[in-house]
């Protein structure tokens, strides 16, 4: 069984978020970290060389394969952010919640778990941050500490 290619590491957030490319992205990277401290009330950890993670949980697949993965989060990269919304996928009630509120938030796309936003000027960010209330809302439902 493979291992989980993405695991959480020490290198702090504040330093990746520092050398984020272009300049746009690195300040919109600011914004997005103060909004998920909010809303999770958590520290940020890097997951990966790329992924800025809030929380954790742990999986298990009826398969055997388990691991741990971030709650929630976001990776600026260069063409767009990637927003890691897991609790979109938790149940179907908050996958119609989150998707009516995709509808009202701007300019995106969607991926098979995630969400994708160009620049932040292209979004509600009161709307983001309620989506991102749910979405930890549904996490913490189904995955509880």
């Amino acid at each position: 069984m493979k291992d989980p290619k993405t695991l959480a590491t020490t290198v702090p957030v504040e330093e990746f978020i520092a050398n984020v490319e272009p300049a746009a992205k690195r300040e919109d990277a600011k914004v997005l970290d103060a909004l998920f401290r909010k809303v999770t009330g958590k520290d940020p950890v890097m997951w990966g060389p790329t992924i800025i993670g809030y929380g954790s949980y742990h999986y298990k697949y009826e398969s055997g394969r388990e691991g741990d993965a971030t709650r929630s989060g976001f990776s600026p990269r260069k063409a767009k952010h990637s927003l890691y919304l897991m609790g979109r996928y938790c149940d179907e009630a908050t996958g119609k919640k989150v998707d009516a509120l995709l509808e009202k938030m701007g300019k995106h796309t969607t991926g098979a778990s995630c969400v994708y936003v160009n620049k932040l000027a292209d979004i509600d960010l009161d709307v983001l941050e309620e989506i991102i209330r749910v979405c930890w809302d549904a996490m913490n439902r189904k995955y509880p500490d």
